[in-house]
């Protein structure tokens, strides 16, 4: 294996800038005629990108440990959530395997209990723009709710979408009995589509439909929905922990011990993500802190494993320089090796709400537009 030393020192400056698209630095100062020092004039913005070049040598230097690193991180289980309870990827020294572990159950539990949030796609743009005298009105934001109802709400248009929509549903309940479900499973999955369909029946009849009909429609089948979740829960739980269980085996106790995990996952299903619940109670306690890692995104990459061992290898390595380049401030330091910017506590100072500061809360200035702080 090389050193880092080694591996660094390998690298030419000149040529590793070149190659990552960085320019070296312009020289600021040259010999005289009689070999005596003497400062070349440079003008301002020369000045300037001499010290910005220092900037750009180091993300070079960087990058080029990072990238060497990535080849070193083992053992990793990266795991990419997806509509089948998530594919897991195992890396190690000796390569890579991948398995979706979860049983179909997941998936179709799912996709029915999703029946319901199906339609509001596709009536959301036609609601009227104004939040009705309803038990949880208080819990809508009227803006919202503007911007979501942005079609006319006397317009018909969302009728052809709704009865295709309503031909899919109709499609899956006649199929139903045959997909070899959990006979409870199979009831709630029946009652969701019934009610479903009931709903798009009264409303195309109708031709209209409103906040409360279908408040009225989604309320009644939660109970049918909870019964999909719970479906859903148990054979996650159990396909995650079988393949947990197998590659710990594989990886054996010593490996298993140091264990990283990564969770890409869209920033709507990052806090509690399902999969890092399950797998945190599989891996050493001791790492969970820090070896458990959930990497939000907006849309899932299109190389899941590279874009996780990337990120990987920038927490790791930032881990060890964290200590060797503040030794002297353990806060910075941690800010450095976590999800803190290393200006945050600077910022929270000078604006005066540092940890631990109380200051009044703000107030909203309608006509300036501006938060201004309340004066006292």
């Amino acid at each position: 294996m090389a050193t880092r030393r080694g591996f660094i020192t390998g690298a030419s400056g000149i040529g590793t800038a070149a190659l990552l698209g960085y320019a070296a630095a312009p020289q600021a100062a040259a010999a005289t005629a009689d070999g005596a020092a003497g400062a070349t004039k440079v003008s301002p913005q020369q000045a300037k990108d001499s010290l910005l070049a220092v900037n750009a040598g180091m993300r070079t230097n960087y990058a080029v440990l990072k990238a060497e690193l990535i080849k070193h991180l083992s053992p990793v289980i990266v795991v990419q959530n997806d509509a089948k309870g998530g594919r897991f990827t195992l890396v190690t020294e000796s390569g890579q395997e991948s398995a979706n572990p979860v049983s179909e159950t997941f998936e179709l539990a799912k996709s029915i209990a999703h029946v319901p949030l199906g339609i509001f796609s596709v009536i959301a743009s036609y609601l009227a723009d104004h939040i009705p005298n309803l038990p949880n009105a208080d819990r809508i934001d009227p803006h919202d709710l503007l911007m979501v109802a942005f079609d006319d709400d006397t317009s018909t248009a969302w009728i052809p979408p709704l009865q295709a929509y309503a031909a899919t549903l109709t499609t899956a309940r006649q199929n139903l009995p045959d997909a070899g479900l959990p006979a409870a499973l199979t009831t709630s999955c029946g009652n969701i589509l019934d009610a479903a369909l009931r709903f798009i029946d009264t409303s195309v009849t109708t031709q209209s439909f409103d906040m409360k009909s279908f408040e009225d429609f989604s309320g009644s089948v939660y109970p049918d929905i909870r019964t999909n979740m719970e479906h859903a829960a148990q054979a996650q739980i159990k396909g995650v922990q079988d393949q947990m269980t197998a590659w710990r085996a594989k990886v054996g106790e010593t490996g298993w011990a140091d264990l990283y995990c990564v969770v890409i996952s869209q920033w709507t299903t990052s806090v509690l993500n399902q999969n890092t619940i399950i797998i945190k109670d599989c891996m050493n306690p001791a790492k969970v802190a820090t070896h458990l890692i959930d990497l939000p995104g907006l849309e899932n990459p299109v190389d899941p494993v590279f874009t996780a061992l990337d990120n990987l290898a920038r927490i790791v390595q930032d881990n060890v320089a964290a200590e060797m380049v503040f030794p002297k401030d353990t806060k910075v330091a941690d800010a450095l090796k976590g999800k803190e910017d290393l200006l945050s506590d600077e910022i929270l100072i000078q604006l005066g709400t540092a940890r631990g500061v109380t200051k009044s809360a703000p107030t909203y200035n309608m006509a300036a537009g501006a938060v201004c702080p309340i004066k006292k």
